[in-house]
């Protein structure tokens, strides 16, 4: 009677992880389309990522690099001081998209071009995304507003 006790619960416990390790690699199978990693243009020209792969930019738009093509497509380069990453968008650009303000792109790289689905950009005079904040941080181009300050280009 006490072998079978003991028995049971091995199966039970055994019968658990087999249920947990298959519950969390359904939970990583579906997540995997919806993990976006961050990267700078610098890490983006230092090593850039497969044509296959999602992944998030951000940095300032660069001056004097926006351009409005035929309908709705829009060129413009995303720099963070280091290096610099021609993007283009086919859609309507956010109210607050302006160059030489931080934004944030999600997308593919293609020959050398980042391909975006979707642009966002800061949502006040002050903020800045924290990844955006970071790279140019790395890059020694960040620098940090007064209070009071009037951003440039606005």
């Amino acid at each position: 009677m006490r072998g079978l006790k003991k028995q049971r619960r091995i199966q039970i416990i055994v019968v658990a992880i087999v249920a947990l390790a298959g519950s969390t690699a359904l939970i990583g199978y579906a997540m995997k389309d919806g993990i976006n990693f961050f990267r700078a243009p610098s890490q983006i020209v230092e090593a850039p990522p497969p044509p296959t792969e999602t992944f998030r930019i951000g940095g300032l738009v660069e001056a004097g690099s926006l351009q409005r093509g035929q309908g709705e497509v829009i060129r413009f380069n995303v720099t963070d001081g280091g290096a610099t990453v021609p993007v283009t968008y086919t859609g309507v650009l956010p109210d607050l998209f302006a160059e030489n303000q931080g934004m944030i792109g999600t997308g593919q790289l293609v020959d050398g071009v980042f391909v975006a689905r979707e642009i966002l950009a800061k949502h006040d005079e002050s903020y800045m995304p924290k990844e955006v904040v970071d790279a140019l941080k790395e890059q020694g181009v960040y620098r940090h507003m007064e209070e009071g300050e009037v951003p440039s280009g606005s």
